[in-house]
């Protein structure tokens, strides 16, 4: 037998004895992401996309770095509480909520796993986190619309436009959440000239 060829042996050898050993080993755990919304899989499909591709931007690899266990309750809030404990019941090392019915039966049921919320009208307001600058607890995320930041949103408005004389809002009352009515900052009076 030539040299040549009992090196090609012996690597073929090392190779396989690598890969019996690698295969011996369990493998690495990933991380899983849970994912609830009270609504239908439909209706969340672009926000739960949102999510995958914002993970894949960050580096994540679904099913290789991190998996993810979406729970819809099909627009019936009575199936919150079971939805939540077959998350909790996977091991999930964090939830992300899509509302805020979502995160406050989150929050009831597990007091102990880290809490996203996609999206809260006023999380202060609804307790889940003492103030904005610090929440506090295991629950953080984002708000869109805060009575907290209202002031601030009018001062920048001011800054932008110095001459700014009037300003109009208007919204359509979809949402029966309540809105914070402590710590409301009150906005500076927009100066007219």
């Amino acid at each position: 037998m030539s040299s040549r060829t009992l090196v090609i042996a012996a690597l073929l050898l090392i190779a396989v004895a690598r890969g019996l050993v690698a295969d011996a080993q369990p493998a690495a755990k990933i991380p899983t992401i849970g994912y609830l919304s009270g609504g239908t899989s439909e209706a969340v499909a672009p926000n739960f996309e949102a999510l995958r591709q914002g993970l894949r931007e960050l580096g994540y690899v679904e099913g290789r770095t991190v998996a993810l266990a979406a729970r819809y309750a099909e627009a019936k809030a009575e199936r919150l509480p079971e939805l939540v404990r077959d998350l909790r019941n996977l091991k999930v090392a964090v939830i992300v909520t899509a509302n805020d019915l979502a995160t406050t039966v989150v929050k009831r049921e597990t007091p102990a796993i880290p809490i996203v919320m996609a999206n809260s009208i006023d999380p202060v307001g609804t307790g889940f986190v003492v103030s904005l600058a610090r929440p506090g607890g295991n629950i953080t995320g984002l708000s869109n619309v805060s009575s907290e930041l209202s002031g601030k949103r009018l001062e920048l408005l001011r800054e932008a436009v110095p001459r700014l004389s009037r300003v109009a809002s208007s919204g359509i009352p979809t949402s029966v959440e309540p809105c914070s009515t402590t710590k409301k900052p009150r906005p500076r009076p927009v100066p007219t000239t």
